[in-house]
């Protein structure tokens, strides 16, 4: 493995690593050498998905090897795991959760950790006989990153731009669940002892399920969602004149999420998720849950250079507040050209469906769509970066300027 600081040497702390595979399951074994077995391992947190300043090793797939989408697994020497979805070469969300299963034991010398990822977790084409992944250790007592395959100290290790080929004996022809439910039930009971109220009870029930259309392409459908189980957002003191963008954290919105959400800039985004279930209170201009009825969403790739992805969700009427019920519908879709870079366009529509009587009526008159198109650049050594898009807004009335478009090329 090459190693930080210097990347063209090689790392002085020694690796090992091997893999094999059955019909259910993709596996990793690692021995990792410790030259300084008086010094404690440097972790900093016990939580799952942990972040930041770590001992780990780092297992990364590009399935698909365009260098651009994939999947991240890591454990530390104390055994805590950390799976994440990787996007864009490098950008990774770790709100992404899947079982996979590790077992890490420590030596004198060395810590040993060995990997059990099933197939059914991850998307790829059935058939195909090498994916692109790489390994990458951090060895905090010796202050060094190190990777099978080199990558410059410039870019994170998970960077799919720089992957070695990882080939199977013969291709993939893995079979597995279809289609998993996820019911729930929820009840309470409450009384107000001061006012002497009677007995209030509520409740609710739905369903998750997500149905395997093929192995890189999913349907997931929701009735009732029920997101109680979702963890918080972290707090964050907002000194700006701009609202912020919180990351989406229901389950439901998050596989393939990039494809919707990463059209535009960070301040110019035509879809953004978190708004779904989230009306504007006409009252006092803050957004306030309201209920989702339920909604379908299909995303994925057809192939290594086509990926596709619909979503429609419909909300409730919230008469406290007099919210009129919608319907959210996005349609994206996205064509990988050159190595690394992608042409991608979107089109999003927010639609309301009930009139100002509370009826629920198509409403041909009130909406909001936008059409878009974006060009994402990224070359094969990742060393240079640039977007360019236009985005057109569709609404009754139309205003003259209702566009917006900006550029950017970084080296």
């Amino acid at each position: 493995m090459d190693g930080f600081p210097y990347d063209s040497t090689a790392a002085k702390t020694k690796t090992e690593v091997f893999t094999c595979y059955d019909e259910n399951n993709l596996y990793f074994a690692a021995v990792c050498y410790d030259e300084f077995p008086d010094k404690p391992y440097v972790v900093t947190s016990l939580k799952r998905d942990y972040s930041g300043v770590s001992d780990f090793l780092g297992i990364y797939i590009d399935p698909f090897g365009d260098g651009t989408n994939g999947f991240e697994f890591g454990v530390n020497p104390l055994g805590v795991q950390r799976e994440g979805l990787i996007s864009y070469g490098s950008d990774w969300s770790f709100d992404w959760d899947n079982k996979w299963y590790s077992q890490v034991k420590r030596y004198a010398d060395r810590w040993v950790v060995e990997v059990a990822i099933p197939f059914k977790i991850l998307r790829f084409n059935q058939g195909t006989a090498a994916w692109k992944v790489n390994f990458g250790r951090v060895d905090l007592k010796r202050n060094e990153k190190s990777s099978w395959v080199p990558v410059p100290r410039i870019f994170a290790l998970r960077s799919l731009a720089f992957t070695g080929s990882l080939v199977f004996s013969e291709p993939l022809d893995v079979s597995g669940n279809k289609l998993a439910v996820i019911p729930y039930v929820t009840g309470g009971v409450s009384k107000d002892k001061v006012e002497n109220t009677p007995i209030k009870y509520t409740g609710n029930v739905g369903v998750d399920a997500k149905v395997a259309i093929t192995s890189s392409l999913n349907l997931d459908l929701t009735v009732n969602p029920d997101f109680s189980q979702v963890e918080v957002d972290e707090q964050v003191t907002n000194l700006s004149r701009f609202e912020l963008f919180f990351p989406e954290k229901r389950q439901f919105f998050i596989e393939n999420s990039d494809l919707f959400s990463r059209f535009g800039f960070t301040q110019i985004r035509p879809f953004f998720s978190r708004r779904i279930g989230a009306g504007r209170d006409p009252y006092t201009g803050q957004f306030k849950q309201n209920t989702i009825y339920g909604g379908a969403r299909l995303s994925g790739r057809i192939n290594k250079n086509w990926r596709i992805g619909a979503m429609s969700m419909q909300t409730a009427r919230d008469n406290s507040i007099n919210l009129p019920g919608a319907n959210y519908s996005v349609a994206a879709i996205q064509r990988q050209v050159f190595s690394r870079s992608n042409i991608a366009a979107i089109f999003v529509n927010q639609q309301q469906m009930d009139d100002s009587t509370g009826a629920f009526r198509f409403d041909p008159n009130n909406y909001n769509r936008i059409v878009g198109l974006d060009y994402n650049l990224a070359s094969k050594d990742n060393k240079w970066d640039g977007k360019f898009f236009y985005h057109q807004s569709l609404q009754p009335n139309q205003p003259k300027d209702a566009y917006t478009h900006a550029s950017y090329l970084s080296l």
